[in-house]
């Protein structure tokens, strides 16, 4: 039972994930862009839309690898 809990968490966060990595801008100013960033530019550069995207991004990128050690610890 809890081998499945810990699957969907890692399916969740892995499709998350993807969705995540592709609103982030590259050269042309992305998705984040187009959501209003642009217009609050902080003094480093970046803006607060994208910051706050970087933020989440990694937050759901360590529960990712958290999930797939609990499974590769568990499966063994």
């Amino acid at each position: 039972m809890y081998t499945w809990i810990v699957i969907g968490i890692e399916a969740a966060s892995a499709l998350a994930l993807v969705f995540l990595v592709l609103l982030h801008s590259g050269r042309g100013g992305g998705v984040s862009g187009m959501l209003g960033g642009a217009t609050l530019e902080a003094a480093s550069g970046s803006t607060v839309v994208e910051r706050n995207l970087d933020r989440i991004t990694i937050a759901v990128a360590l529960v990712f690898a958290f999930s797939t050690l609990t499974l590769d610890l568990r499966l063994q």
